[in-house]
């Protein structure tokens, strides 16, 4: 740690005051210094605010992961705007909606890409953000970027989760969230996932705001992973269980982990079997879980206390409540699913932009779901059911496909899957598989189901098995099981098989 730091001003402009020096991004073979990082912000900034950007406003960032994403998020919040992430895998009529609903003023985008119906720009142009020693206006220089981040739900089109407008600080001050995880000068955060999905983003800029690093991976790789944290001494990351599937199956007791000190995971069940072997593959004490969604925080469980509360995703973080309410609103008592309902952090209250009737569906008195279903135990902890759209009804008995997709994970040729009702003549719904195999795996859907009898009762297994490349997934990094209902309700599953006499 450098010796200006010791007195720890947070935030980038505050960081390059005192230490423009200082590495803050790790891009492949690149390297941007907080110095240079601050003066591409101001520059950026300066192009906003003569395109006529304003505080509150929306400006989109489309792009891999890069250095240049973060001269994005900066350069638009020190004119006060918000910033909407955009998926470079969405297709054009999904792009042009997300252009048209958020009413962005701006889309920064790479690779010569043009979106028709707003203003972009291209970090690849020469001239792109060009350095500046100060912003348009200094009021915005200790201010965090803020998110307008896009969740589909259940069904229709994704709706924007709207929070206040960003307010003017001169001077940045700490996160709870970041106080919370320890973040400081010295994290060195690894980021795994896409940059447009919530969590790697926002722990990235939190390991920025403290006057860390953040260490770029642009597309996963399990073996490029664990040679990243010993090439760059990495501190932190955050991961879903696909990627600790794909370490596990890399030769990754190659390669020295001793500098983690927390692995921090979400946006899916983490099956047991999987947690458990990654534990052993990081420092003990530091594979953490937590639960939350674009629109709020929710629990955090330690590794420590999912060793006794093993399929747990933990307690409330500081400042939330976790109530599981029935369909009436009335609180239900430990052990019996319900509706898991939340509080939000002070000041981080939301509304579903352009749709009161979904904000207030959301909301019981102070407090909000997602549609998730779970339950608590006597403790306290919360364990995870499914959504209540994600439900299959087949013979009149309620199936939880979470229960079917750990029983997928489970087995050796499966790295990711997803379980969901499909309308069915008899039965009401049938209940079907849509795998991801590991690499060199053939799919085989009779092989995989006879596998999952040893696992799965009869009634819980799948009718029928698709095999797919990649699955689609939310900027969370949810599975987008609607999407995935929608395309296959009613028609023919391609490259399923059926088990006889099913």
């Amino acid at each position: 740690m450098s010796p200006q730091l010791g007195s720890h001003r947070r935030g980038v402009a505050g960081t390059a005051a005192v230490d423009p020096d200082r590495v803050a991004l790790i891009d492949g073979d690149r390297q941007m210094t907080y110095g240079e990082l601050d003066q591409r912000a101001n520059g950026l900034a300066h192009e906003l605010a003569e395109l006529g950007v304003a505080p509150g406003d929306g400006v989109g960032i489309m792009m891999h992961n890069r250095a240049e994403w973060f001269v994005a998020s900066h350069g638009l919040t020190r004119v006060g705007a918000m910033f909407v992430p955009v998926s470079w895998r969405l297709t054009p009529p999904e792009i042009d909606y997300m252009v048209h609903d958020s009413g962005m003023k701006a889309l920064v985008t790479e690779g010569g890409a043009r979106v028709s119906g707003v203003r972009t720009f291209d970090v690849d142009d020469p001239g792109f953000a060009e350095p500046a020693g100060r912003p348009p206006r200094d009021d915005y220089l200790g201010t965090g970027p803020t998110i307008m981040g896009y969740t589909s739900g259940t069904t229709g089109r994704p709706k924007a989760v709207e929070r206040p407008a960003p307010q003017p600080a001169a001077e940045a001050t700490t996160s709870a969230v970041a106080a919370f995880w320890g973040y400081g000068p010295d994290t060195v955060q690894l980021v795994s996932g896409p940059l447009y999905h919530t969590a790697p983003s926002a722990y990235a800029e939190y390991a920025l705001w403290e006057g860390g690093r953040a260490v770029l991976q642009d597309r996963f790789i399990g073996e490029q992973c664990v040679r990243l944290i010993e090439e760059h001494r990495v501190t932190r990351a955050t991961m879903v269980p696909a990627h600790f599937v794909r370490i596990l199956e890399s030769d990754w007791a190659a390669y020295d982990r001793s500098s983690i000190r927390l692995v921090m995971h979400a946006a899916a069940p983490c099956p047991a079997p999987v947690k458990w072997r990654i534990m052993e593959v990081f420092p003990p004490g530091t594979v953490w879980e937590f639960y939350g969604a674009t629109e709020g925080m929710g629990t955090v469980i330690s590794p420590g206390e999912w060793l006794f509360k093993p399929g747990s995703v933990g307690r409330p973080f500081p400042g939330i409540r976790v109530r599981i309410l029935d369909e009436q609103g009335r609180e239900l008592p430990p052990g019996e699913v319900g509706g898991i309902y939340l509080s939000s952090m002070s000041g981080f209250a939301f509304a579903y932009r352009g749709d009161p009737e979904k904000t207030a569906r959301a909301y019981r008195d102070d407090f909000f779901t997602v549609g998730d279903l779970g339950w608590l135990d006597p403790d306290g902890y919360l364990y995870l059911a499914d959504r209540r759209t994600d439900l299959v009804l087949s013979g009149g008995v309620n199936i939880y496909p979470a229960e079917v997709e750990e029983a997928l994970a489970a087995d050796p040729t499966v790295v990711d899957s997803a379980v969901i009702g499909l309308p069915d003549d008899r039965m009401g719904q049938r209940v079907h598989a849509i795998v991801q195999l590991r690499p060199g795996e053939a799919p085989d859907a009779e092989a995989l189901l006879r596998r999952l009898a040893e696992r799965l009762a009869d009634f819980k297994r799948p009718r029928t098995v698709e095999f797919v490349d990649e699955l689609p997934r939310e900027p969370t990094g949810k599975v987008r099981k609607h999407q995935l209902r929608e395309e296959r309700s009613g028609a023919p599953t391609a490259g399923s098989a059926q088990p006889e006499g099913r």
